[in-house]
């Protein structure tokens, strides 16, 4: 199994530059999903991330050579790439047949799946207080999603389907990061997600239609650019952090990023009205956010056993 370089302050820079990254991306995805269809967005997003990561390994020499994809466990590679797209399908279906702040909710079983993976598959350990932050970040979802929580208990038919999907959505991603940390034996973090791109998009090519960008006016455009490059760079972050991090605290910071996504959608409802709607935030789950802050704290920053 793979065993960590021990560097947890630079896996810790990392998964925060993830989160913030992921954090925001939301906005971009609603400003340009007014214009694009959604496989469309995807594929720009995969085919865009592996067109960039290719010149950039190019240039420094660091292109996996034949030698290295040979010594590669190819089925881990094809459950990471299924893994992942399966991840951004069934994600977008599922928020197209709910909302954005009930897949908030759901989609937070993908780090706590993979906290746990990393726990029972490499043998990583919580110590007490760690596992106190687990309790403490557990709660603060409850108050944080207090209201979307109500919702989803006496949801019927549509809405169901749609957090079912967002559950499968969850899975798919845990599932892919934890091949992904065990692809870290035999290559770099670059060379697998450049793999992991380039599947992803061609998976996605039947269902795409390129036309539709040359389309765009400059912000949509800006934006569509802009989320292919926060997939490059955030799951670039996210890939280099498990190898040097623990799994399991890796998830414990990215369980921040729901919060994130509120913060910058109420600055940007503040700066552009027009531009996206705020969610409302109660004093209940304001207080939910500061339990969660300190739970993902204890989790990641706790001493190992």
């Amino acid at each position: 199994m793979h065993t960590t370089s021990g560097r947890w302050r630079l896996g810790l820079a990392l998964s925060l530059l993830s989160v913030f990254l992921w954090g925001i991306l939301p906005i971009a995805l609603v400003v340009t999903l007014q214009v694009l269809d959604v496989y469309t967005l995807i594929w720009f997003r995969f085919l865009g991330s592996f067109v960039l990561l290719a010149v950039y390994l190019g240039w420094r020499g660091k292109l996996p050579t034949l030698e290295r994809l040979r010594s590669t466990s190819w089925k881990l590679l094809a459950i990471a790439i299924l893994g992942l797209a399966a991840n951004y399908i069934l994600f977008t279906q599922g928020l197209a047949l709910t909302a954005p702040t009930n897949t908030e909710v759901i989609i937070q079983l993908a780090p706590l799946l993979l906290g746990f993976g990393g726990l029972f598959l490499f043998k990583e350990c919580y110590t007490l207080p760690q596992w106190i932050g687990v309790s403490t970040l557990t709660v603060g979802f409850t108050l944080f999603f207090h209201e979307q929580l109500k919702n989803l208990v006496t949801a019927h038919g549509q809405y169901l389907l749609g957090s079912g999907l967002i559950v499968l959505s969850a899975i798919a991603w845990a599932i892919y990061a934890l091949a992904q940390k065990q692809l870290l034996q035999s290559l770099s973090s670059p060379s697998i997600m450049l793999i992991i791109y380039a599947g992803c998009a061609l998976l996605l090519t039947p269902f795409a239609n390129p036309k539709a960008i040359f389309s765009l006016n400059p912000l949509h455009l800006g934006m569509l650019l802009f989320c292919a490059l926060n997939t490059l760079i955030a799951y670039g972050a996210f890939a280099e952090s498990l190898e040097h991090w623990e799994a399991s605290r890796v998830s414990a910071v990215l369980a921040l990023a729901p919060i994130v996504t509120l913060i910058s959608v109420w600055l940007v409802s503040v700066i552009v009205p027009t531009l996206i709607i705020p969610e409302h935030i109660s004093f209940i789950g304001i207080i939910g956010a500061v339990l969660v802050v300190i739970g993902s704290a204890a989790i990641a920053l706790g001493k190992a056993r």
